[in-house]
């Protein structure tokens, strides 16, 4: 049996490959970016068959550059951008429209009349999630409903409906697989998270065929094998190797994180941010705005998480680069902050496709605000790495009010805590893990420490999402015994403590919720 394990990491701008090693080490990776589309102010869309493309590429050229033989490999595990929407055509394999991808919000009128027709509290108990225009299911359904003859071909059973990971497996396995993991399934907003299993009444009051739906599947299984059929440009190298692990991109992280404890949290700091906090067997209930979602279930019993959800992270970096022209490259972002000692009062608020947890504001849009004649782009570089800092201790806040206390919330097992926390503790949140590519950041993440009081750590490897999909395909294919030999490989490569004191924190947070409160409902106000 081979000791390597593949790990697809298909993100939001692009799609990567990296093959490890059985001690969790990097062999080989590869990186494709693919085109983003923007057809109307906060629409978002990719091409399904560039995005498949890009990700094969990414695939051949990390095993071409290893010098690995097939037979070398033990499996491959696949992480993705979660919620993004693809329809295709069950005989053709041709999408009907392109992917709507989680960051578009066409959907929220939509969703705002699910709420006013009472679906707000089904949603929520069954699925752990709020109705908004960020999950799947208002993303079929317009394709359904706007694509010439998708509803009578998906009424017919012709059609077939899948997130990122579902449309990679069903195009590896050439067609043979249509299968989706439980990580994703949860974020469709049609997933009862405790059935482990789709529900028919959500389906049938958003008026989706259930034929189209893949079957759910556990993160750590055989689903099916490469079969090089349709792409055998790419595949026929890698024909018959199990692919046998797939996990959501931030579930993912949260187990390449080694966060296998409840209480255990992470911060993905990606294109968006997401903040992720393992509360065991049991879903956890937010009364903050917070999501309940299915983390991983690599045996009988599913690990639930808790989840913050920040739209726009990595990319308000990206949108200085490439919209403003500020910067040239991503890492002149850090280069300028650090040139200036604060921001000077500037505040960035990166709502351009709206506010996710705990605000979920549909209508907010981004705004720059506190200029002066003296601000110049050192502050404004400084100020949108402040803003991504910011988010997640929005998050972070949230999350400790749902979990933390005497009771950790509803639902939560405070026996399952071990002696990190006791009852009536006043901070269960003790270190917070960093991963994701703007992690790199030394100066955003010393700020984060500094505005939640709590250290920051950052591991060795920053590449935690796949990590953890490699996690999941190893488990499956015998490389890892247990999800704690897994863990036992990672290591540490900083830990930044804070240094400023309660006061300070409450302030900086105070002017933070001024500058939201600008930007919240803007386009409400026209």
């Amino acid at each position: 049996m081979g000791e390597y394990i593949i790990a697809l990491d298909q993100g939001t701008t692009s799609s990567r490959a990296l093959i490890f090693d059985r001690n969790g080490q990097i062999a080989a990776r590869e990186q494709v970016p693919f085109p983003q589309i923007y057809p109307r102010p906060g629409w978002v869309e990719h091409d399904p068959e560039q995005l498949l493309a890009s990700q094969l590429q990414a695939l051949y050229g990390a095993f071409a550059s290893s010098g690995l033989k097939a037979e070398d490999i033990a499996g491959i595990g696949i992480t993705n951008q979660r919620e993004t929407t693809i329809l295709w055509d069950r005989y053709t394999g041709k999408p009907v429209y392109n992917a709507i991808v989680w960051q578009c919000r066409r959907t929220a009128e939509d969703c705002e009349n699910l709420i006013a027709q009472g679906l707000g509290d089904p949603v929520r108990e069954k699925t752990g999630l709020l109705i908004d225009a960020y999950f799947s299911a208002t993303k079929i359904r317009w394709i359904l409903n706007h694509v010439p003859e998708a509803r009578r071909k998906a009424e017919r059973g012709e059609l077939l409906f899948g997130t990122v990971d579902s449309w990679l497996i069903w195009n590896l396995t050439g067609g043979r697989v249509h299968v989706t993991d439980y990580s994703n399934a949860s974020r469709t907003m049609l997933f009862d998270i405790e059935k482990l299993a789709w529900d028919s009444d959500l389906c049938q009051a958003l008026d989706i065929p259930e034929q189209i739906l893949p079957e759910p599947v556990p993160n750590s299984r055989l689903y099916g094998r490469v079969a090089s059929a349709f792409r055998p440009e790419y595949l026929t190298a890698l024909e018959g190797i199990p692919i046998c692990g797939s996990a959501g991109d931030q579930p993912a992280a949260l187990f390449g994180q080694g966060c296998l404890r409840p209480g255990d949290m992470k911060n993905t700091y990606g294109t968006g941010c997401f903040t992720l906090m393992n509360t065991g067997n049991t879903p956890v209930r937010s009364g903050h705005g917070l999501l309940s979602s299915v983390a991983w279930c690599t045996d009988a019993d599913p690990v639930y998480a808790l989840e913050g959800s920040v739209f726009n992270g990595g990319s308000t970096i990206q949108w200085i680069r490439d919209e403003l022209g500020i910067i040239s490259s991503s890492h002149e972002c850090d280069i300028l902050a650090g040139q200036v000692e604060d921001s000077g009062g500037v505040f960035v608020v990166p709502a351009f496709t709206g506010l996710g947890a705990p605000y979920w504001d549909m209508y907010a849009r981004g705004a720059v605000l506190g200029l002066t004649r003296g601000s110049n782009k050192k502050h404004i570089a400084r100020a949108v790495l402040e803003s991504i800092a910011y988010q997640v201790a929005d998050l972070v806040t949230a999350m400790e009010a749902d979990a933390g206390g005497s009771d950790h919330g509803s639902g939560y097992n405070h026996s399952s805590c071990d002696n990190r926390c006791s009852s009536g503790s006043s901070r269960l949140l003790t270190e917070l893990r960093a991963d994701g590519g703007a992690s790199v950041s030394n100066i955003m993440l010393q700020f984060q420490a500094d505005l939640l009081g709590i250290p920051v750590s950052r591991p060795a490897c920053v590449e935690t999402t796949a990590l953890g999909a490699a996690g999941f395909a190893g488990l499956a294919a015998g490389v890892w015994k247990s999800p704690e030999e897994f863990a036992s490989l990672l290591r540490t490569d900083a830990v930044f403590q804070p240094r400023s004191d309660a006061e300070e924190r409450a302030r900086r947070m105070e002017e933070w919720h001024r500058a939201v409160k600008r930007a919240s409902g803007w386009i409400q106000d026209e």
